[in-house]
C-alpha cells in the first residue's frame, strides 16, 4: 500500500501546462479532499441515525397560497414602527415556486414548496420535490416526494456558490454555514462520492460518515469503491480517517488501511513512486520504476526513477515535462541501463551500459511569427531498444534508424525577404553502429530577385522574368560510431566545409502552348581541410595526409528544360458504365551541361622512378560537399508523366453527373543521353507508377529499371543492343512493387491506435510491427483511444467493430542475370472487438524468400467498466514474451493494479 503522494509525468505522468496532481494509492483514504471538497460547506460526524425525511404537518393555523399571495404577505410582515425598528426576519430579496402548492405559515415563519420546488435567497440554489424553508431559524430542509407508484423521486439539488450537492435531504443554516445531509453525492475530478452523513462544523472542520468514493461512473451500483467510516477534513491542511476499505462487486477485500494522516495543499507535491516488483530468469527478481517525483513549478516537473535487479543490474531515468502557456512546451527524457547477464565467472556472464536521451520541445506558432525553435531528439546506444529490460518497443527494435534534428530559424522582413537556420541533426544506423552527425548546420537564403521586372503588374516574357537568388550552407560534419560518440577521436575527424549557390533562372513560353526555362548555377565551396596524395616507396602503397588550411574550388553549369501537358478525352458514350476515360501526357525534355574542371586535379606517381603509372586525383576528394568534376558532362533527358481518370456512371440514380475515378495517379517514364559519353549513352529506362484503389484504402505503387544494353558472359554491361544480342528490346534489371491496404468495418473510422511513441523512436506509425508495451504505465488501451462506453444493442443487434492492415511488398533483381527474387513478405495486423467489451487483435507476416514467420504478436483486452484487463504474448522470436496486466483506468489511481510478466531474457550482439 501506498503512503506517500506522487504524481507520475509523460505517459506515466500528468502534463505540467495543467497543473499535474500526484496520484497514488493513498488516494484510498484522500478521498475526503474530493468529498468535502464537493460537499461544500457541510461536515459529518458520528451521530444518531436520523429517521427518513417526510414532509412537514401543515399547520392548522396555515392556508394555501398563491405566490403573488405569498410574497405580498411577506412584504406585510415588515414592521412599520418608525420609533423602534426591529432587524428585518429576511437579509435578502427570497425567489421561490413550485408545481403543486406554495404554503406560507406567518406564525412558525415557514414556506412549504412542493413538487418541483425552487428557491433562490442570497448565493443559495436548490432543487428539490420539497422544500421547507424557516426564516426565523435561518434554517432550509429539502428532501423527496413520493410519485405516485410510491417511489421516491426529485431528490434535491444544493448549490451554493461553485459547491454542488445531490443528496437524499439536508438541512441547512445559511447564518452559521453548518449544514446535515444525508446520501450526499458529488462529482470531484475523476471522483464520484457518496456519503450517508456528511457534517459541517465550521469553515476549517469537516467530518463524513459512511463515506464511499470510486471512479465508476454509476456511484449507486459501481463496479468497485472504496469505503470509509470516518473522516476528519481540514481544508487545505490535513486529512485524518479511520479505517478504509476497498469493496469489489460488494464484497469486501483484504485490501485496507486501518488508519491514516496525510498533509494537504492545493499546490502540486513532490513524493515517492512505489516500485513494482517481479522476477526474471537471467537477473533475479527485480524492483521497477521506483524513485521520486520533484514538483518544482507550475512550468516544469522532475522525475527520477530506476530500477535494480538481484544480480547487480539496475537502471536510471530522468524525466521532466515542462511547458509555458503561448509560448513552448516540451519533454525530456534520460535513460541509463546497467545490465548483467549471468553470474561473474560463468562463461554466458557480460556486462554492458546502454542509454538513450529524448527530447521534444515545439514553440507556439503565435509567439514569435518570424523565429522558431524546435528539437526532435532521439539518440543513445544502437541497441537500446533491442537490448532494453524496461520496455518493449516492438517497431522500435524491427527498425535500424534513429534520428534528431534540433533548429532555429529567423526570417528578416527585409527587400528581399531573408532567412537564416541554425541546426544539429543526426543519423545512426543501429545495425552498423554508424553515426552522422552535424553540429551545426547554418543555412542563409536570399528570396529571389528580379531585376528587370516591372515593380507594377505581370512579369512575362524571358527578360522580365529572369531572376536570381543566393543561398549559404556551412556545416560541421562528424562521422563515428558508438564506441567514439562525443570522443576526443570524434572531433579530430570532424569535416568542415560552407557552399555558395547562386543560381540565376528564366521561364517564359514558346509557342503559346509550351513552357519553357533556363538557368546557370554558380557554385563555390570552401573546406578548411584537403589531402595531398602520394606513393610511398617503402611500404610500395599509396599515402593520403590530411593538409590543414583554406581551399577553395569553384563550379558552373547549364540547364534548360521544355515541357508541355496534353489533354486527352476518349469517350464511350453516356449510356455506357464507363463513360469516358481522360488521359493527361506531361511530356519534358532537359538539357544540362557541365564543364570539366580538371585544373583541380593533380598527378602523382606510383613508383619510384615517378615516370610510371601517373595517377590523377583531386585534392578536395572526399569533402562534404563533393569534389568538381574532370569529365565533361553533355546530356539531355526525357520524361513523360501520365495519369488516366475515368467518368463512370453513379450508382446512385439521383445524381445526373457522373463520377471521376483516378484509375493511375501516375505513370512515369525517364531517361537520358550523354552526349559527351564515349558508349553506353543511353541511360535504363526508368518505369514508375502508383494508384489508389477502394475508395483510396488500397495503395499500389511499382517501379522497374529497363537497360537497352547486353550483357557479356562475365555479365558486364557492354555497348551493344540487347536486341541485337539475342535477347528483347529492353533488359529488365529490376522491379519492384508495395502494397498497402486498410480497411474496417466502418468506411468514415480512421483507425486510432497510431503507435506514436514507437514512431518517436524509430518504428512504424501503425501496428504491422505490433504495439509497444511501456511497463512504467499499462493503463492505456494497446487498441489505441479508449472510447466512450456504448449501450448494449443487444445480441441480435451487436455491432463488431474490426480494421484490418495489410502490406506487401516484392523486389526482383536481375541486373547480372540472376534472376532472383530478393524480397517477398507480407504483413498483417488486425483487430475486433468480439463482444461490446472484448477486444482482440494479431499482428504478423510471412516472408516467402527466407520461407519463415517473421515478428507475431497477439493481444487481448477486456474493458471492466472502470477496471481495464489486458494479455499481450509474443509466442516466438529473440523477443519472446507475455505479459498480463489488470488495474484502474483513472490516472488517480493508476497504482491499484496487478501485473505478470515474463521480460524478454534477450542475447547480448
Amino acid at each position: 500500500m501506498r503512503k506517500f503522494g506522487a504524481s507520475k509525468m509523460g505517459h506515466i505522468f500528468t502534463k505540467v501546462a495543467l497543473n499535474p496532481l500526484r496520484t497514488n494509492l493513498f488516494h484510498i483514504v484522500l478521498s475526503a479532499f474530493f468529498l468535502t471538497m464537493a460537499v461544500g460547506k457541510t461536515h459529518a460526524q458520528d451521530t444518531k441515525k436520523q429517521p427518513d425525511p417526510v414532509a412537514p404537518k401543515t399547520q392548522t393555523d396555515s392556508i394555501a397560497i398563491s405566490l403573488k399571495e405569498a410574497q405580498t404577505q411577506l412584504a406585510d410582515t415588515i414592521p412599520t414602527d418608525s420609533i423602534k425598528q426591529k432587524k428585518a426576519v429576511l437579509e435578502s430579496k427570497i425567489r421561490y415556486k413550485a408545481e403543486k402548492y406554495a404554503k406560507l405559515d406567518q406564525k412558525q415563519k415557514l414556506i412549504t414548496l412542493y413538487d418541483k420546488a425552487e428557491l433562490y435567497y442570497q448565493d443559495i440554489e436548490l432543487k428539490s420535490g420539497l422544500i421547507v424553508f424557516n426564516y426565523e431559524k435561518n434554517e432550509v430542509y429539502a428532501g423527496r416526494i413520493k410519485d405516485s407508484t410510491g417511489t421516491l423521486t426529485q431528490y434535491p439539488v444544493f448549490k451554493q456558490g461553485s459547491n454542488v450537492v445531490e443528496p437524499d435531504s439536508i438541512r441547512f443554516n445559511y447564518k452559521t454555514k453548518k449544514a446535515l445531509i444525508w446520501n450526499s453525492r458529488t462529482d470531484q475530478g475523476e471522483f464520484k462520492v457518496k456519503a450517508e452523513i456528511s457534517k459541517r462544523i465550521n469553515d476549517s472542520v469537516y467530518f463524513l460518515k459512511g463515506a464511499r468514493f470510486t471512479t465508476a461512473k454509476d456511484i449507486e451500483d459501481p463496479e468497485y469503491y472504496f469505503y470509509t467510516n470516518k473522516i476528519k477534513y481540514v481544508p487545505k491542511k490535513k486529512v485524518v480517517t479511520g479505517l478504509t476499505n476497498m469493496v469489489i462487486a460488494d464484497v469486501p477485500t483484504p485490501i485496507a488501511l486501518p488508519f491514516a494522516f496525510f498533509p494537504m495543499t492545493t499546490e502540486n507535491q513532490s513524493g515517492l513512486i512505489i516500485p513494482t516488483f517481479g522476477d526474471t530468469n537471467a537477473r533475479g527478481y527485480f524492483l521497477q520504476n521506483g524513485g521520486y517525483y520533484f514538483s518544482l513549478s507550475d512550468h516544469y516537473d522532475l522525475a527520477v526513477l530506476g530500477d535494480y535487479y538481484t544480480n547487480g543490474s539496475y537502471a536510471l531515468r530522468f524525466e521532466t515535462n515542462y511547458a509555458w502557456r503561448y509560448k513552448f512546451r516540451g519533454n525530456f527524457n534520460v535513460r541509463f541501463e546497467n545490465q548483467i547477464n549471468s553470474e561473474r565467472g560463468l562463461p554466458d556472464y557480460s556486462k554492458t551500459k546502454i542509454y538513450n536521451i529524448q527530447w521534444s520541445h515545439s514553440q507556439d506558432a503565435k509567439s514569435n511569427p518570424n523565429s522558431r525553435f524546435s528539437a526532435s531528439v532521439n539518440l543513445g546506444s544502437s541497441k537500446y531498444f533491442q537490448q532494453s529490460i524496461n520496455q518493449v518497443n516492438v517497431g522500435s527494435q524491427l527498425n535500424n534508424t534513429l534520428s534528431s534534428s534540433i533548429s532555429y530559424s529567423k526570417t528578416f522582413n527585409t527587400e528581399p525577404v531573408m532567412n537564416l537556420s541554425l541546426a544539429a541533426t543526426h543519423s545512426q544506423n543501429t545495425n552498423t553502429e554508424a553515426i552522422n552527425m552535424t553540429l551545426p548546420t547554418l543555412q542563409f537564403t536570399v528570396d529571389r530577385i528580379y531585376p528587370f521586372a516591372p515593380k507594377d503588374g505581370a512579369k512575362k516574357g524571358f527578360f522580365k522574368n529572369i531572376n536570381l537568388q543566393y543561398s549559404l550552407r556551412g556545416e560541421n560534419r562528424f562521422a563515428t560510431t558508438d564506441s567514439l560518440f562525443f570522443k576526443s577521436e570524434m572531433f579530430k575527424d570532424a569535416q568542415t566545409g560552407m557552399q555558395h549557390s547562386i543560381p540565376l533562372s528564366t521561364n517564359f513560353k514558346i509557342f503559346k502552348y509550351f513552357s519553357a526555362t533556363a538557368s546557370v548555377n554558380y557554385n563555390e565551396v570552401w573546406y578548411l581541410k584537403t589531402i595531398r596524395k602520394s606513393y610511398n616507396t617503402t611500404t610500395a602503397r599509396d599515402t593520403t595526409m590530411e593538409v590543414s588550411g583554406f581551399d577553395a574550388f569553384r563550379t558552373y553549369n547549364f540547364s534548360s528544360s521544355l515541357g508541355t501537358t496534353i489533354y486527352g478525352t476518349f469517350k464511350f458514350g453516356d449510356t455506357k458504365k464507363i463513360q469516358a476515360i481522360r488521359h493527361v501526357m506531361r511530356p519534358n525534355v532537359s538539357y544540362s551541361y557541365t564543364p570539366s574542371f580538371e585544373k583541380y586535379y593533380d598527378t602523382y606517381a606510383t613508383d619510384a622512378s615517378g615516370r610510371m603509372d601517373l595517377r590523377e586525383y583531386t585534392r578536395f576528394e572526399g569533402g562534404i560537399f563533393g569534389a568538381p568534376g574532370k569529365v565533361n558532362s553533355s546530356s539531355v533527358g526525357f520524361s513523360l508523366s501520365n495519369t488516366f481518370e475515368a467518368k463512370v456512371t453513379d450508382r446512385d440514380s439521383t445524381k445526373t453527373e457522373p463520377k471521376k475515378v483516378m484509375l493511375l495517379n501516375n505513370f512515369n517514364l525517364s531517361t537520358s543521353y550523354n552526349i559527351s559519353a564515349d558508349s553506353l549513352r543511353w541511360a535504363p529506362l526508368r518505369v514508375s507508377g502508383g494508384t489508389n484503389l477502394f475508395k483510396d484504402k488500397m495503395n499500389i505503387n511499382f517501379g522497374a529499371t529497363l537497360n537497352p544494353y547486353a550483357l557479356d558472359n562475365a555479365g558486364r554491361t557492354i555497348e551493344k543492343w540487347n536486341i541485337d544480342n539475342g535477347g528483347s528490346l529492353f533488359r529488365l534489371t529490376s522491379a519492384n512493387m508495395t502494397i498497402n491496404y486498410s480497411l474496417s468495418s466502418r468506411d468514415n473510422d480512421s483507425k486510432k491506435n497510431e503507435n506514436k511513441q514507437g514512431q518517436r523512436n524509430g518504428g512504424r506509425d501503425d501496428d504491422l510491427f505490433g504495439t509497444n508495451t511501456d511497463f512504467s504505465d499499462r493503463r492505456q488501451s494497446q487498441f489505441g483511444d479508449d472510447e466512450e462506453e456504448a449501450e448494449f444493442p443487444g445480441f441480435f443487434n451487436a455491432e463488431l467493430p474490426w480494421d484490418m492492415t495489410f502490406a506487401y511488398q516484392l523486389t526482383y533483381t536481375n541486373t547480372r542475370r540472376e534472376k532472383s527474387i530478393t524480397g517477398n513478405s507480407l504483413m498483417v495486423s488486425a483487430n475486433t472487438d468480439l463482444t461490446p467489451r472484448w477486444k482482440v487483435g494479431v499482428s504478423t507476416g510471412y516472408d516467402f524468400v527466407q520461407k519463415g514467420v517473421t515478428f507475431t504478436q497477439l493481444r487481448f483486452e477486456r474493458d471492466l467498466l472502470s477496471w481495464r484487463m489486458d494479455f499481450n504474448w509474443t509466442p516466438f522470436g529473440d523477443n519472446a514474451y507475455w505479459t498480463f496486466f489488470i488495474g484502474i483506468k483513472s490516472g488517480v489511481l493508476s497504482d491499484i493494479k496487478w501485473e505478470k510478466r515474463t521480460v524478454p531474457d534477450r542475447v547480448l550482439r
